[in-house]
């Protein structure tokens, strides 16, 4: 249950299918072709989620520029997905992932300590996929402020 494997760079991203706040049914190979920013966050409406969430949305021209996409990622429901959008006027796609099935794959699910308790949750991380599916970078842990930056400086030099 404590075991899990983080996709390395170079390595074919896990392929998805989950339903967003906007529409079912996205898949990352619907993006073929562009840059496919992945991140994991723990929860809607929270003060690190909404900061990240924030910042991606508010850079989201300069991704669109570099042929890449946004895409949120937590277990939060497509509901609050779409309250947490409206709420604070998101410019990416959020997508649900209740059962953890993408979050196990991408190593996103870990067992976490908070005051001495030890609990199972999203690890705030993200990976920078390519146009054909192949990571390119990880940040398998993350601090939300100022992270949205950084990707998009990694994707930058890639580009």
């Amino acid at each position: 249950m404590t075991d899990f494997k983080i996709p390395a760079p170079g390595e074919p991203a896990p392929a998805f299918c989950l339903d967003g706040a906007s529409r079912s049914g996205v898949r990352l190979e619907d993006y073929q072709g562009r840059w496919v920013v992945l991140y994991f966050y723990p929860k809607d409406n929270t003060p690190g989620c909404t900061v990240e969430a924030q910042e991606f949305s508010a850079l989201k021209d300069q991704f669109t520029e570099l042929n890449a996409v946004i895409l949120g990622l937590s277990p939060d429901s497509i509901k609050s997905h779409q309250n947490f959008t409206g709420k604070h006027a998101l410019q990416v796609e959020l997508l649900s992932d209740p059962e953890h099935e993408i979050l196990k794959q991408f190593g996103a699910w870990r067992l976490k300590k908070n005051y001495g308790r030890e609990y199972m949750g999203v690890a705030r991380s993200t990976f920078l996929i390519d146009p054909s599916g192949v990571i390119r970078r990880t940040w398998p842990t993350v601090k939300a402020s100022g992270h949205a930056a950084e990707v998009l400086a990694a994707l930058k030099a890639l580009v």
